[in-house]
């Protein structure tokens, strides 16, 4: 196919946005991934513990705690081939970069991941039987293991909002070690011990044993939320290495992401406050309500953070090379010209329901340029986001996109995209009639060419 981009098969989810998909799925399965890792190095902890005579240990690591760290990188795996398969269906060019650039990392990572997998099965059926160095060896392998895999992928991620110098031509280790690299790392680190450390607490709720001997095993399970104190430094650090535009959005540019960075951070300080000073200066007792409690707060920030990242990097999905479109920067001055659908194959599922070509025409513009980050109605709906808008107010917004809203990307298509897209829009919101004009008045779509060249085909902020 002689296309300036690539076209891939798309893949509808009704009134649901493909990136909430794709952020429900990822939130849940970085939740239990974390888990999992700071549930790794826990076990080892208190492993070591029990074979130095600390009461209860051993009955800890071999009851309940280990089927729920068994239970969550099995769920975890799960919904990681989920979250990976969603996204190939949604952004199947920026799984195909990230593919091309790190395959050998990747592959790496997969690697530590199955050993990972290995060693927990592997101490899950024999544990029992093994003496105490075959028991420390192979909690030790699960913990370093589960660790590594979190080292690998934080890498390939960082990379999509930081590439550093990878975008100078440095090389894959360039783009690997790129400047968000060590913050994110570390602070998913602490994360991952703090989930385990709530996550011990519920259980210790739960066994069969005196509460001053359950008190005794939360102290030593609450050391590892410890490192929640220094979060605020990391999320710090991250905030500063992240680019100039990104930052801004975070701190008021954006109000849903200046919301969810208050959620996180909020959430985040009311666990680390209760933690340090109730737990591990007070020595207070916490009961499994409170700490269920907890582990919910741990959830919502989680998400939000997770929400943060996801919107950080817009208006692209790999920093400064790829667009949130699936479109590279370069490829937006091509399709002005051809027009965004000149090379799409793929036909409309519902293509009897549209009254005329322009809908058409307009419903296939909105599926190349639009939908993943909106619907037309349900989660972020373009119909309702600009019902009040005149034609000629859609026809000014739309065509200097990048102005309209800064995290947008540039609108790759002609000035008959724009305006089929602008009839497609008032279509819907006036009930999708039977009848409907068509629009091809020539001062018009010469009007929309004007703030198309005036605008430019570079993101906001870039020359």
């Amino acid at each position: 196919m002689d296309s300036p981009v690539p076209y891939y098969p798309v893949n509808e989810f009704g009134p649901l946005m493909k990136g909430l998909v794709i952020g429900g799925v990822g939130i849940f399965h970085v939740f239990l991934a974390q888990f999992a890792i700071g549930g790794g190095m826990l076990l080892y902890y208190f492993e070591r513990l029990g074979q130095r005579g600390v009461p209860d240990a051993r009955t800890f690591v071999d009851s309940t705690f280990k089927v729920l760290v068994l239970v969550s990188f099995v769920v975890g795996a799960l919904s990681g081939v989920a979250m990976w398969f969603t996204t190939i269906q949604v952004g199947a060019r920026t799984i195909g970069l990230m593919i091309d650039e790190f395959h050998w990392l990747w592959a790496t990572e997969w690697v530590w991941f199955g050993i990972e997998i290995s060693a927990g099965y592997a101490f899950y059926r024999f544990g029992p039987t093994l003496d105490h160095k075959a028991r420390r060896r192979l909690l030790a392998i699960y913990a370093i293991a589960s660790w590594m895999s979190l080292f690998w992928i934080n890498g390939i991620l960082a990379w999509q909002l930081t590439p550093g110098r990878w975008l100078e031509g440095g090389g894959m280790w360039a783009g690997f070690f790129n400047p968000s690299f060590w913050p994110s790392l570390l602070f998913r680190t602490a994360v991952a011990t703090t989930l385990a450390a709530l996550v011990a607490c519920i259980v210790i709720n739960t066994m069969d044993l005196p509460r001053e001997r359950k008190a005794a095993l939360i102290r030593i399970a609450s050391r590892f939320a410890v490192p929640m104190a220094v979060m605020p430094l990391l999320g710090m650090w991250f905030v500063a290495v992240i680019p100039a535009d990104s930052r801004q959005w975070l701190m008021g540019g954006s109000m849903p992401m200046t919301m969810f960075v208050g959620v996180a951070a909020a959430a985040s300080l009311l666990i680390g406050a209760y933690v340090v000073v109730g737990l591990v200066l007070k020595r207070l007792y916490i009961n499994g309500a409170t700490a269920t409690l907890l582990l919910a707060l741990a959830f919502g920030a989680t998400a939000a953070g997770e929400f943060v990242r996801e919107g950080a990097r817009k208006p692209y999905t790999v920093r400064g090379v790829l667009y949130s479109t699936s479109i590279t920067p370069a490829e937006v001055a091509a399709l002005r010209i051809d027009g965004a659908t000149k090379h799409d194959p793929y036909p409309l599922r519902d293509q009897a329901r549209y009254p005329t070509p322009q809908l058409v025409h307009g419903a296939k513009v909105h599926r190349t340029l639009c939908d993943a980050c909106h619907t037309l109605h349900g989660a972020n709906a373009v119909v309702e986001l600009t019902r009040t808008w005149t034609d000629d107010q859609l026809r000014l917004n739309i065509s200097k996109l990048q102005r309209t809203k800064a995290f947008m990307p540039p609108f790759a298509g002609n000035a008959a995209d724009v305006e089929a897209v602008v009839q497609l829009l008032r279509w819907e919101a006036a009930g999708t009639p039977a009848r409907w004009p068509v629009s091809d008045d020539p001062a018009t779509l010469a009007q929309i060419k004007t703030w198309l060249d005036e605008v430019g085909t570079s993101a906001a902020g870039e020359p």
